[in-house]
């Protein structure tokens, strides 16, 4: 486990924990959360970020150490999700991109035909795309196809909590597709993400469940752990499960008696 480093987009990292910075009290507490969890790599949607203000910008509170992972967050269509990526781009943030393609405004569903659509323009274009999509295995072929270096598949909902609502479909993209699958959106608690992990998920990424909790650095802290443990589990190989009890020590020869 020493060496397990996750490879990923031309980085290496050793935490498989991504957290975003939206919904926390106050930003200032993000470089504490980082810091707690270990995570290496943030999340940040640029229509929040103020590049022209001294004071309110949230980018001001990342730590430098920490790679940043833009997002297209407010984006609708393809079109608008390629311009916000080159907008981030020459901003200064990096060819790292989180596709992120919503029109749907009750559920917040993410639209698999225009994320994949941009994931095509944006890798012609040199930025490492990671999509984030609706755990379907055909769509999240033809992500892979399009260039993309992750898939992004939501536990739930994006923002409810909700757990691992789809992980039946996400356990199928793990077994089928090559990229590494990011369990993305939904997570509430980190024992949601261990057993995204104990999967076989490569990283998860968790926002709302750390950001609302009421003590979002000690939560951070949790989701680290539970997220390493459930790691560990995967590369050590869970143990068999079955229908009848099977003792762990022999039943027969108890005090020298018969069984």
């Amino acid at each position: 486990m020493m060496d397990d480093v996750f490879e990923i987009g031309g980085k290496k990292i050793s935490s498989r924990l991504i957290i975003g910075t939206g919904k926390y009290p106050s930003d200032a507490m993000i470089p504490a959360v980082c810091e707690a969890s270990g995570a290496q790599v943030i999340t940040v949607a640029l229509r929040r970020v103020d590049f022209a203000s001294e004071t309110d910008n949230v980018m001001k509170n990342i730590p430098e150490h920490v790679t940043l992972l833009p997002n297209t967050s407010g984006a609708r269509t393809a079109d608008e999700a390629v311009r916000i990526a080159r907008l981030a781009r020459a901003a200064g943030c990096g060819d790292w991109i989180k596709i992120e393609v919503i029109s749907d405004q009750r559920y917040l569903l993410p639209d698999n035909l225009e994320t994949t659509r941009a994931t095509e323009i944006l890798t012609k274009e040199g930025f490492q795309v990671f999509p984030y999509m609706n755990p379907d295995l055909m769509d999240a072929r033809r992500m892979v196809d399009a260039g993309a270096v992750a898939v992004m598949p939501l536990g739930a909902p994006i923002g409810t909590n909700r757990g691992l609502q789809t992980r039946e479909m996400i356990q199928i993209l793990i077994d089928e597709i090559a990229l590494p699958i990011i369990v993305d959106a939904g997570i509430g608690k980190p024992s949601q993400a261990c057993e995204a992990m104990e999967m076989g998920a490569a990283a998860c990424m968790i926002n709302t469940a750390i950001a609302s909790s009421h003590d979002p650095i000690v939560m951070g802290g949790a989701f680290g752990g539970a997220v390493r443990a459930g790691r560990a589990a995967y590369c050590a190989g869970l143990g068999a499960s079955g229908t009848f009890a099977s003792a762990s020590s022999p039943l027969t020869g108890f005090l020298g008696q018969g069984a």
